[in-house]
């Protein structure tokens, strides 16, 4: 293997191990800088010994290795760390004497509580949703500080000032690191999901910007969904998520035209959704009904579903979406459920029950200011034939993405 081949199986293998070198080490030192600080030695070692002996044929275990040595010298190092740190260094000194015998070791180590129970810590209620965010995809994901004030449109130094607060208010608060259990614990996935989902939706249809897609925020939400599954499978909701994320993505080649405009689910090269996606997103969502998910998530997979059926827009089965609209409806009241269950009634029952659905939910003040709102409507009003009463001008004024605007203005002009 050539120098630069084993950096490159370095960098892909340090991607691969590093949430879960963060997950061991933090149960330790019960820091989460301390630990990211001793995970990149880890890696910075790492590139000095792989170069010469090659990679070993355990790479997670070897560093998990290397990071533990480190974090003893760490705790040698401050006398004021007290007796638990000691104790600490004990333990881990105890464990790494004998290379072989500690990458065995490593090698059968479960470090799927303690990623889990990192997860969980990441998206703690405690903090706020931006917060959470910024700190699942560095800490999880692995981006940088860069990428994630790339991929929200915010600068480097809000987003690292966001991380700091957060890691300082999960010192404060005290939490443990741990998968929290019963009643707490479901409290606190819905947290874990919505952070995951909040992802995933702003890479589907950015909020802001030129971009109206950005398809690497989806892949890290995908990642983490997926490694989630592979952590809780027998949660119904964790697949109903992963189905739906699966799914959604699938459309990404073909939800932008050649002119960079956007296409609706009519408009699309069906033939262009991704057929492995798909896939995953069916088996995910027939686990996901198998332990008996009838939650949000399992329920927006299975609307998804419908249109991933359908060869056509004209085989799509309206009637069914509508059903589990008004489903979803009794499970996650919002105005913004209310909308979309107003679209599919009208495609499913003709325009004017949208229009009715529609006008019942104008004043909720969720919606004011909302851009699908007025979109919504127009296009209500358009299918109708009433053009001139169709709002798409009001609906581009409202909307933050200039590519959304200028697809409105143009349906604003076809209308006369």
């Amino acid at each position: 293997m050539t120098a630069g081949e084993t950096h490159q199986a370095i960098e892909a293998i340090f991607r691969i191990e590093r949430a879960r070198l963060i997950a061991g080490l933090v149960r330790l030192v019960r820091n989460v800088d301390l630990a990211e600080e001793l995970v990149q030695d880890a890696l910075v070692i790492a590139l000095s010994e792989w170069s010469k002996a090659g990679v070993p044929a355990n790479p997670g275990a070897w560093l998990m290795t290397a990071a533990k040595r480190r974090a003893i010298d760490a705790i040698r190092r401050d006398k004021m760390r007290g007796r638990k740190h000691e104790e600490i260094a004990r333990e881990l000194d105890g464990e790494c004497n004998g290379a072989a015998e500690v990458i065995e070791m490593a090698i059968n180590d479960d470090l799927g509580d303690e990623l889990l129970g990192l997860i969980f810590t990441a998206c703690h209620p405690v903090l706020s949703a931006d917060a959470r965010a910024a700190l699942t995809l560095r800490v999880i994901g692995g981006l940088t500080t860069d990428e994630i004030a790339r991929a929200f449109l915010s600068s480097e130094v809000t987003i690292a000032q966001r991380i700091v607060r957060a890691k300082k208010t999960i010192g404060k608060a005290g939490l443990s690191f741990e998968v929290p259990r019963g009643a707490e614990r479901a409290a606190r996935l819905s947290s874990v999901l919505e952070v995951i989902y909040l992802i995933f939706n702003e890479g589907y249809a950015a909020t802001a910007g030129d971009d109206l897609v950005r398809p690497g925020l989806c892949l890290e939400a995908q990642r983490l969904g997926r490694m989630l599954a592979g952590l809780m499978p027998e949660d119904a909701e964790v697949f109903g998520l992963l189905a739906l994320m699966e799914i959604q993505a699938s459309r990404l080649p073909a939800r932008i035209g050649p002119d960079g405009a956007l296409l609706t689910l009519t408009e699309q090269n069906r033939a262009r959704w991704d057929q492995l996606l798909i896939r995953r997103g069916l088996d995910a969502l027939a686990r996901a009904e198998a332990l008996g998910g009838d939650g949000p998530y399992a329920l927006q997979a299975a609307l998804a579903v419908c249109h991933a059926r359908a060869r056509s827009p004209a085989d799509t089965d309206w009637p069914r979406i509508a059903a589990l609209y008004d489903r979803l409806r009794a499970v996650m009241p919002s105005p913004v459920v209310d909308l979309n269950r107003a679209v599919a009634h009208s495609m499913a029952f003709g325009p004017e029950a949208g229009l009715r659905l529609v006008d019942e939910i104008a004043g909720a003040a969720a919606l004011r200011n909302y851009a699908p709102l007025p979109a919504a409507r127009g296009d209500f009003l358009f299918r109708a034939g009433r053009l001139a009463e169709a709002e798409f001008e009001a609906a581009a004024k409202l909307t933050r993405n200039v590519r959304e605007a200028a697809f409105l203005l143009a349906r604003a002009d076809a209308c006369g």
